[in-house]
This record gives C-alpha cells, sequence and structure tokens, in this order.
C-alpha cells in the first residue's frame, strides 16, 4: 500500500495542521503529542513520506535516531525525569496508529501506569509551557 499523503503527520509536515514544535531541522521534526499518554510525550518524525522505517533510506533512519536521541536528552533534562522510554512502531498489527515513521518519546517515572496513546486531547495551551522547558533542554 503506497504512502497516504493526507495522514496527520504529512499535514503537519506541509503546516496545513499546527504543532507545539520542539525541534526541527532539515531531515526531522518534533513536536508534542496531542494525546499525551504522560507529560512531556514527544513525537519525532522524519520529512521524507515513509509508512514504516523500513521504507527510509539509511541515512532517513540515522537523521530520525540522531533527532530523537537530542530531544530525549532534552526531555530528560528539562523535565527531569530519572527515565526516558522510546517507542517505535511499525505497522497497525504493531499498534501503529499513524502511517508515517515515528518514534514516541516518553518520559518515565517509577509507579506510573505504562499506556503508550493517550485517552484525551490536549490544547496548544497545555501543551506549549512543557515543549519550553523542553527547548530549553537542547
Amino acid at each position: 500500500m503506497p504512502y497516504d499523503h493526507t495522514n496527520i503527520f504529512a499535514k503537519i509536515l506541509r503546516q496545513e495542521v499546527p504543532c507545539v514544535k520542539v525541534y526541527e531541522d532539515e531531515h526531522t521534526l518534533a513536536f508534542m503529542d496531542i494525546m499525551p499518554s504522560v507529560e512531556g510525550h514527544t513525537l519525532v518524525v522524519p520529512k521524507a513520506p515513509a509508512k514504516e522505517i523500513f521504507d527510509l533510506s539509511a541515512d532517513g533512519v540515522a537523521a530520525l535516531i540522531r533527532t530523537t536521541q537530542k530531544v530525549a536528552k532534552a526531555v530528560r533534562r528539562g523535565l527531569e525525569c530519572p527515565g526516558v522510554m522510546l517507542v517505535q512502531l511499525n505497522g497497525p498489527a504493531a499498534g501503529q496508529s499513524v502511517p508515517h515513521a515515528h518514534f514516541h518519546i516518553l518520559p518515565r517515572e517509577d509507579g506510573v501506569d505504562l499506556s503508550l496513546h493517550g485517552r484525551a486531547m490536549r490544547s496548544p495551551e497545555e501543551l506549549e509551557p512543557v515543549a519550553a522547558r523542553i527547548r530549553a533542554a537542547l
């Protein structure tokens, strides 16, 4: 099945849909998840059209993981969390809900229940203060 250019991340990359941006470079974009499972839930997407990580070139995967590492370090510093979970899903059977390759960066603390996808939307006004703390740590 070909890449779906109407998916939400493609629309965000084309600036048709707003996002709370954390970081951007030539190859990637990091932004706050509007349905966070935990405070600080950040997404990193490649700008290349790729449904799954397997659809990216080796250079594309390298750029994606470099940005994921950079932003995850900032999440850890900015939110002062003792752990960070990185999640990358491929295909609906694996739980991928948006058909565009991406990493989830999830701050983790002992005793907090784990869920990958949030259940409630957050407004940009709620997400911006958290994004600012992460950007400040970049």
